[in-house]
Parts: C-alpha cells; sequence; structure tokens
C-alpha cells in the first residue's frame, strides 16, 4: 500500500501527474481542487509530496492499481468519508472534487443541494443522499479555507489543543493564529474532550455560527 509518494514532477496532465522516484515513473491522479494548488506546493528542486490514497480497479479479467493523490492529510480525510456515500466511489470522488472543500463542506451541512448538484456527477437524489449521510460530520473541513486569524490555553486541555493548532499548521494557518482559534473555541466549549469535536468547534466559532 503507497500511502504517500515524494519525486521530481516530470509531466501535468489534465487530471493526473507523473512522479519519478529513484527511476520509477508513477501516474497519480488528483482532484481538480489538488491539481490547482499543486505547483505552490512544488520544491524548488522540482520535487513534490503527496499524500495518497491507493485502490484497484477492477475490470473484467484484470485489476488495475490506482493512485489519488492530495496535497495534505484533511484532502484525503473527506476524499475518505465522501466515499462512504452509497454510489460514490473513489473514480466518481475523484471527479466530484471541483470546488474547494470547504465550500463542499458547508454545502452538506447548509443542506445545499444545488451547491452539491454542480458537481460533476451528482444528480439531485445523490446530492440528498450525500447529505442525509454526511451533515453534521464534516464542519471541521471548513476550515480548509478559512481566513487566517494568540495563545492555547495551559491545562487539562493542552494535549489536545496542541494536536489541533498542528492541524490547523497543517491547513497553513501561522502557529500564532492557530493558537488563537484554539483558545477562543475553547473558551466557548470548555467540555470539548476530542479532535474532532475540537476542530468543529473551531469551525464554528470562526465562521460565525456560534
Amino acid at each position: 500500500m503507497i500511502a504517500q509518494i515524494e519525486g521530481r514532477l516530470v509531466e501535468k496532465k489534465s487530471r493526473s501527474v507523473i512522479i519519478e522516484n529513484h527511476g520509477v515513473f508513477y501516474e497519480v491522479f488528483l482532484p481538480e481542487i489538488s491539481m490547482g494548488r499543486l505547483e505552490q506546493t512544488q520544491m524548488p528542486d522540482g520535487r513534490v509530496h503527496l499524500i495518497t490514497y491507493h485502490y484497484h480497479h477492477v475490470e473484467p479479467a484484470r485489476s488495475i492499481p490506482v493512485l489519488i493523490g492530495f496535497l495534505n492529510e484533511l484532502e484525503k480525510d473527506f476524499f475518505e468519508i465522501f466515499i462512504t456515500v452509497s454510489g460514490i466511489g473513489p473514480k466518481a470522488a475523484l471527479r466530484a472534487l471541483s470546488l474547494p472543500i470547504a465550500q463542499i463542506a458547508k454545502a452538506i451541512d447548509d443542506g445545499d443541494i444545488a451547491v452539491l448538484r454542480s458537481l460533476p456527477g451528482i444528480g439531485p437524489q445523490r446530492a440528498k443522499e450525500i447529505i442525509a449521510k454526511l451533515q453534521g460530520r464534516i464542519s471541521r473541513f471548513g476550515l480548509l479555507r478559512g481566513e487566517p486569524r494568540t495563545a492555547a490555553p495551559e491545562g487539562p486541555h493542552q494535549d489536545l489543543a496542541d494536536e489541533a493548532v498542528r492541524v490547523l499548521m497543517q491547513l497553513q494557518y501561522k502557529k500564532a493564529e492557530a493558537k488563537e482559534m484554539v483558545a477562543e473555541a475553547l473558551k466557548k466549549q470548555p467540555d470539548t474532550k476530542d479532535l474532532q469535536e475540537l476542530l468543529n468547534a473551531v469551525y464554528q466559532h470562526h465562521s460565525g455560527r456560534s
């Protein structure tokens, strides 16, 4: 199972890239949201680093290994939750993720069928199924495109706060900004006990929902 890949970006196609690693050339498919920001993450020597989802596409008489790449763990996490919806497999999810994940997550939480129907391959019935399955479970992904906003609390929440700050820093928030966001969320919801709950609280506070 290939969990991550790093190598020289050799070629960029419409839906995939070719990455060379020690003389082996890998084709990695990327959703539109990741493809559009790939060059921003490229290293000075031309290398890129991707978090990957590795699966086998099964056809009559053969099984084809497929790599799907993401720029960070949160993008992959959203993808893996998205494909739990009945009828949405990896190939369909890859095509559907054409809008920023935060926008898709907000549409799901708001029950906005129109936005979900605008995703390639998602019709009205599938949009309803997505909302029924995922509404209330994906608020934290709204942070993926949040506007950056300083100290995290000491005490019993310290380890949890530190973990949340690390996640926010992966999403390009500065450390001081991430600490402030976490501290504000914990002030609003001091009984928060796990990471997902805390990230949901951060998103709700940051988006003005609380």
